[in-house]
């Protein structure tokens, strides 16, 4: 089994991987293949309450958690919006709640996305990212009784 990269880490590669591209056109396109490369999402799982509130496309979100650790499936409709779930989920997948609650999430900022993104899809990537670490918060409370 290989070993886990830190958030740290994770967050690194993707920096490394945005800096390729020198317009964000292609970063953009970059962001549409990441999307493209998420899991199924099963249709069945496509509710209500797995819906993420505050994002203006659909955004389906999930977990399941092993061995103290967290993994988050999801999918959303709209081609750009995936590819920032998706980013998401590379980073925070597989980590302990706590790891989720601490990461900063910096490579959002080192890449260009919260200048780059209309003002609804930046509201949409924070709403994504308060879900995932309300998930963590409540596994976390779960963990603890």
């Amino acid at each position: 089994m290989t070993q886990l990269k830190s958030i740290q880490e994770t967050e690194e590669e993707i920096t490394d991987e945005f800096s390729f591209f020198d317009n964000w056109q292609d970063k953009y396109e970059y962001l549409i293949e990441l999307g493209k490369k998420l899991n199924d999402y099963p249709e069945s799982e496509r509710n209500d309450d797995n819906k993420v509130k505050g994002c203006q496309s659909s955004v389906w979100l999930t977990t399941t958690g092993s061995n103290g650790t967290i993994d988050f499936k999801a999918d959303s409709d709209s081609t750009i919006v995936k590819g920032l779930i998706a980013l998401l989920v590379r980073v925070l997948s597989g980590r302990t709640p706590d790891e989720i609650l601490n990461a900063k999430l910096d490579f959002i900022d080192k890449i260009g996305l919260k200048q780059h993104l209309a003002q609804t899809r930046a509201n949409g990537l924070a709403a994504m990212i308060k879900q995932m670490k309300m998930y963590a918060l409540a596994y976390k409370a779960k963990q603890q009784n």
